[in-house]
This record gives structure tokens, C-alpha cells and sequence, in this order.
């Protein structure tokens, strides 16, 4: 089996990222705003350095990972394990191949890639 391009893979999660969060959206009491997307190396550290805040092997530094601000109800919502997490993480693992969700960081959305998630 060929292994899937770094490039291949971020464009591939460009897309499923998007037709998520159209999903997500559509969802009654659920809206959002954008949290961290790409973190540029030249101010958090290439890949494997740690350099500012976020881990340092974040898939956010290689364009396979997401956080998104939610909002239930009307409510912001920055309990990691609120229910309201349960769907969406539910959706995007078994609908869009994404990663399995971290404990403690509920609003993370990415591609497992090379061990990390």
C-alpha cells in the first residue's frame, strides 16, 4: 500500500474539514468560530520543536489539525468533556477519517499522522 503524501493528505483534510463543518454547523444550537489552524514554524517551531505555546509535534504546524471555538445553546462551551463534543468528535471519526479525539482538548479536530493526532 502506498503511503499518502503529506500534501495529498493536507488537501484531503482541507476538504473533510470543510464538509464538517457545514455539517456541524447545520445542527440545531451548534455554532462556531475558529480557533487555531495552522501555527507558522517561524514563530512555533518546525515540526518535533518545541517553541512557543502547542505541543511540539502539532499536527497544526503541518495543516492536518483544527480547533474550533463552540458555541451550544448560545453558550461558550471550553469544557473539553461536555457533551455537546460528543457528536462532532463521533462524525469526524467515523465520517471524515479523522483522528480519535484527545482527552482534555475537546475543540481539537485533525488527521492522525505519523503517530501523532
Amino acid at each position: 500500500m502506498k503511503t499518502e503524501s503529506l500534501s495529498k493528505k493536507q488537501r484531503r483534510f482541507n476538504r473533510e474539514i470543510s464538509i464538517f463543518m457545514v455539517w456541524a454547523n447545520s445542527l440545531p444550537g451548534y455554532e462556531f468560530t475558529d480557533g487555531d489552524a495552522y501555527r507558522d514554524p517561524r514563530v512555533f517551531g518546525k515540526h518535533g520543536q518545541k517553541k512557543g505555546y502547542g505541543g511540539q509535534s502539532s499536527l497544526h504546524k503541518l495543516r492536518l489539525a483544527r480547533d474550533v471555538n463552540l458555541f451550544f445553546l448560545g453558550e461558550y462551551i471550553t469544557e473539553s468533556d461536555h457533551p455537546a463534543w460528543d457528536i462532532l468528535h463521533d462524525m469526524w471519526e467515523l465520517k471524515h477519517g479523522g483522528a480519535e479525539r484527545i482527552k482534555g482538548d475537546g475543540n481539537h479536530f485533525s488527521f492522525a499522522h505519523k503517530g501523532c493526532r
